[in-house]
This record gives structure tokens, sequence and C-alpha cells, in this order.
């Protein structure tokens, strides 16, 4: 069983590792939300304030107003690339947590079907020796009955 002990280490390490690799993962996941989020907004304000400009051109606007408008449409057009730039990188996050889970997961299926392989060995073992105990044991049975029987007929003989 010593040869188990180890192996039970390696894989609780590995199940921690998954573990840390999940909650990294969820982490990783929920910043992918929030930078979504933020976009969404954005995009919204962007809307708005487009519109606000359309309804001061429609009904007049001072040169001053405009340009502020304008600047103003321009830095949400810069904050809007950001973020987008940030969600793809956030989304490579994402799939390479994926991927460093996923492969945690199957190191750590690896080694619970070599535990199990180990196990019904071990089974497969001690069946085979309880098999050959119980063989000896009858074995030495018969012979001795056959010991006995044959003290018997010779008294018989006699």
């Amino acid at each position: 069983m010593t040869t188990a002990s180890p192996l039970h280490t390696l894989i609780e390490l590995t199940r921690e590792a998954r573990d840390k690799a999940g909650q990294l993962l969820a982490s990783e996941r929920r910043s992918e939300t929030q930078l979504t989020t933020q976009l969404q907004t954005l995009n919204h304000y962007r809307l708005e304030y487009a519109g606000r400009l359309q309804q001061l051109l429609s009904t007049g606007i001072d040169p001053a107003t405009l340009h502020n408008y304008q600047q103003f449409l321009g830095s949400l057009d810069a904050s809007i690339t950001r973020a987008r730039q940030a969600i793809d990188q956030q989304q490579q996050r994402v799939s390479a947590g994926q991927q460093h889970w996923q492969q945690q997961q199957q190191r750590l299926s690896s080694y619970s079907t070599l535990t199990q392989r180990r196990t019904a060995a071990l089974q497969r073992q001690t069946q085979r020796q309880e098999l050959r105990q119980s063989d000896e044991l009858t074995t030495n049975a018969l012979a001795r009955q056959g010991v006995n029987g044959l003290h018997e007929h010779e008294t018989q003989e006699r």
C-alpha cells in the first residue's frame, strides 16, 4: 500500500491545482462579463449623446457646443475601442484558463484511472492468494483423509 500513498498525494495536489484553475477561470469569466457590461454602457452613452447631437443639429447649435459634443463622442469612440480590445484580451485569458483547467482535470482523471487499475490489480492478486490458500487447505485436507484412510485400510488387513 506504500505505492498508493504517493499516488494519493499526487491526486490531492492535482485536485487542488484543478480547483485553483477553476477558481481562476471563474474570476476571468467574471472579468469578461464586467468588461462586456462596460462596453454595453459605453455604446449606450454613445447612442444617447449622438441622438442628442442630432436633435441639437436639427434645432440649431453653436460651434462651441458642437465642438464639445464631437470631442466627447470622439473620447467615447476611443473608450469603446479600448473596451473592445480589453474584451478580446480577456477572452484570450478565459480561453487559456479553460485549457489549463481542462489539462488539470485530464491529469486528475488519469491519476484516478491509475488508482482504479492498481486497486483492481491488488484485488485480483488478493483473490488469487486466497484461492491458492483455499486450494492448499483443500489439498492438505484431502491428503490427510487419504493418509487416515490408508492407515485404516492397513489396520483392517492385519
